[in-house]
């Protein structure tokens, strides 16, 4: 299958990573009817080297079933290919964020803000982690470029806007009504059927990934007070 272009708002001198999802990626036609199904149930929004051998060993050893839920998830690895939800219950927290080909804006954020070893809390953490095309939403190219490459400490505030203390799930969110994030912030949380929405506004589209030590949940808004800046003409032309 075709590489799908590596998306222009990852900048070129960032340290380039491993992209575990070669063999499982999704194709491009069909996520996109999909999604379009996903903005209308949820307001949803929107790598590759061959798949590294511990993952797969985690998937066997994973006991029960990870149970993810949302509209998002049925685009995502299941079953036993790599990056399932029940492979990623054995990794840490940054690494499992790898698996998710919806999520490389946000894993490279983590990256390159230093905070993956946040991530690994071994007294638990919850990420409220949001999707490529939230970014894409939520900053122009440009101003995204800046937050990876020079604004490190803003990207620091934005990425703990989405941290959590404690492994939570997302029953254990919607029982609290609300949290408060590494970033000071109080986040109110409410149910939406099988999801959740998040501060009035972002909603989980596939909820309850686990990893050691943290769950993780996708979201199709990007949190915090940092001004939208999407359209303002600093977007490259393609």
């Amino acid at each position: 299958m075709a590489e799908p272009a590596v998306p222009s708002h990852r900048p070129e001198t960032l340290p380039p990573r491993p992209r575990p999802l070669g063999r499982v990626r999704l194709r491009a036609t069909a996520l996109a009817a999909a999604l379009s199904l996903v903005s209308a149930v949820a307001g949803c929004s929107g790598t590759g080297a061959d798949a590294r051998p511990r993952a797969a060993d985690a998937a066997a050893t994973a006991p029960v079933s990870a149970g993810v839920s949302g509209p998002l998830c049925d685009l995502l690895p299941s079953g036993t290919d790599p990056g399932n939800p029940d492979s990623l219950a054995g990794e840490p927290a940054d690494e499992a964020l790898q698996w998710l080909p919806v999520l490389t804006t946000f894993e490279a954020a983590v990256r390159a803000s230093g905070l993956a070893a946040d991530l690994r809390d071994t007294s638990g953490m919850t990420i409220l982690a949001p999707t490529d095309d939230a970014f894409a939403a939520k900053f122009s190219e440009e101003n995204l470029d800046e937050l990876l490459l020079v604004r490190k400490d803003e990207l620091r505030y934005l990425l703990r806007e989405h941290l959590v203390a404690g492994s939570l799930s997302l029953s254990d969110l919607v029982a609290a009504g609300g949290v408060t994030t590494l970033g000071g912030t109080r986040v109110t949380v409410s149910g939406q059927g099988a999801a959740a929405r998040l501060a009035g506004r972002a909603d989980t589209v596939c909820a309850d990934y686990r990893a050691t030590h943290a769950r993780i949940h996708i979201i199709n808004q990007v949190l915090g007070d940092l001004p939208t800046t999407a359209g303002e003409g600093g977007d490259r032309a393609h």
